[in-house]
């Protein structure tokens, strides 16, 4: 059977975490939504930062020219000043996932933990505080893009502290106290809900999205690439990495003998049952999210190996072809052998000519050719210079 085109693991999202089960799919997740999450960190940043600084002046209303003011007013310039240092780190890499979660993660605990050194510091306004607890969490859940785990561990222990403050400091009691917690609990409840329902329809999204782009990219029968996307990136891509580090880049073009025989006597079921067999061996003894495997015309198949040689690429072109013809594809019941040739070209970009690698799959098919003139079930190779 052919490998699946596209990976059932783009699918599946824990349902606590709300992220992908598989690690490399949510790294590549974050990735393609990183420059979106990082413009979301600077608008909240900034904001938070001028939350900050702006109350200040309830500081002086509430509290008038105090020393207490000053603890006040300098909790708050530092809530701000670890604002705008996130802001400066997230600018300073942007292209590094884990700074960004990290960045995240300070900015919303030192909001909460300087928030709640100001409620402590006028303990007499506690329930104006819990509206603005509550303004916390939603930041905290909602705005700033961060891990969902992280954002429940942050809010739910900041609304306990602030409970514990107000047990403590402020002139709440008994059923006060109750339906304060009860509200703040709710609160977080909500604001779990909604941020997890993004996540989840975030990652739907890119899934939908993913499923789309290889479905676009991918031949619907073998579940390799197509040649339009071998012209259009994928060769372009893995020779431009060969040229910027001096590399060496193996193509093997490689087609079934005798094809037109096995549709005509097995019929294009049958066929197609070789194709997909033949298209499974070439997936599954190549190196997986490294080489490619392009179906090139009907039962013509291109093989894209970067960082191999043309020993490396004649080897494996030789167990191939070695395998098919030792393993008949079964059929309705029969068994049908089959054999393919193979040609190999080899660039080193270390040593070759500027211009080598122009021909490269005019090359490959032209050995290819070179091996059924010369008998079929064989394999040619060159290196170009």
């Amino acid at each position: 059977m052919p490998s699946n085109p596209v990976p059932s693991r783009t699918i599946k999202v824990a349902p606590l975490k709300c992220e992908f089960c598989d690690a490399t799919t949510e790294n590549d997740f974050l990735r393609h939504h990183l420059a979106t999450t990082q413009a979301q960190l600077r608008v909240t940043f900034l904001f938070c930062a001028l939350f900050y600084l702006c109350f200040a002046v309830t500081d002086l209303i509430w509290v008038g020219y105090e020393l207490k003011t000053c603890l006040l007013v300098g909790a708050r310039i530092a809530v701000a000043a670890t604002v705008l240092a996130c802001l400066a780190l997230v600018k300073r890499r942007p292209d590094a996932i884990p700074i960004t979660r990290l960045a995240a993660t300070i900015v919303e605990v030192a909001g909460a933990a300087g928030f709640l050194l100001i409620a402590a510091l006028r303990p007499n306004e506690f329930s104006l505080h819990a509206i603005s607890m509550s303004i916390v969490i939603i930041v905290i859940y909602i705005y700033i893009p961060n891990r969902l785990l992280y954002a429940v561990e942050i809010a739910a222990a900041a609304t306990a502290l602030f409970m514990f403050l107000a047990w403590r400091l402020g002139d709440v009691h008994g059923m006060q106290l109750g339906t304060m917690a009860a509200l703040l609990t709710l609160c977080n409840v909500f604001c779990y809900v909604a941020a997890r329902r993004y996540e989840i329809l975030s990652r739907e999204e890119y899934s939908a999205q993913m499923v789309l782009k290889n479905l676009s990219v991918r031949d619907p029968l073998t579940g390799c690439y197509n040649r339009r996307h071998l012209h259009e990136q994928l060769l372009e891509t893995e020779i431009s990495r060969a040229q910027r580090y001096k590399l060496s880049l193996t193509v093997i073009m490689s087609d079934l003998d005798h094809f037109k025989a096995v549709n005509d006597t097995y019929g294009h079921y049958g066929g197609d049952a070789v194709l997909q067999r033949f298209a499974f061996l070439l997936q599954s003894m190549t190196r997986d999210s490294i080489d490619s495997v392009v179906r090139y015309g009907g039962e013509e198949f291109l093989l894209i190996l970067p960082e191999t040689d043309l020993a490396g690429g004649e080897l494996l072109a030789e167990r191939l072809r070695q395998t098919l013809a030792a393993m008949p594809v079964e059929h309705a019941g029969q068994q049908i052998a089959v054999t393919a040739s193979f040609g190999v070209a080899s660039v080193d970009f270390a040593a070759s000519a500027p211009d080598a690698h122009v021909n490269m799959i005019a090359a490959a098919d032209n050995l290819l050719y070179a091996a059924k003139n010369s008998g079929r079930n064989r394999v040619c190779a060159q290196q170009l210079v």
